[in-house]
């Protein structure tokens, strides 16, 4: 069992070498998932974690709250192509990094961590549609 698990972890990281900055990805390059390839957006704070709107409120496409303390209950509501691209963000990457993780380990490929703050991705995202 070990050694299944080390070679999956192994794939794993050899497929985040081929991703620009192991998957680490800013507002400009979600924006462009979000936006061009249609990716989904997973706002993984826990609820103590949310000030104000979650990126789901904030109508942000294709945007879903999906808090870390409760993610296993939503993993029927993940994309069924384990090739679509989904970007997880929180406010640190602590959260997001772990739920990377799992989808990774789920057979997910394309998986994404906004390395900065969802507040910022929320603001920028109002700045854009006037809202």
């Amino acid at each position: 069992m070990a050694d299944k698990m080390k070679e999956k972890v192994d794939v794993l990281i050899e497929i985040n070498k081929t991703k620009e900055n192991l998957g680490m990805i800013g507002l400009h390059e979600t924006r462009e998932l979000l936006m061009d390839a249609g990716a989904i957006l997973l706002d993984v704070r826990p609820p103590a974690k949310v000030n104000g709107e979650n990126a789901q409120e904030a109508d942000i496409a294709n945007a879903y709250y999906t808090p870390y303390t409760e993610f296993a209950t939503y993993l029927d509501e993940l994309p069924s192509d384990h090739t679509s691209p989904i970007v997880v963000a929180c406010l640190k990457g602590w959260f997001a990094n772990r739920v990377m993780g799992y989808l990774e380990m789920m057979g997910y490929e394309n998986v994404y961590v906004l390395d900065t703050s969802i507040e910022d991705l929320i603001e920028v995202h109002h700045a854009h549609t006037g809202k």
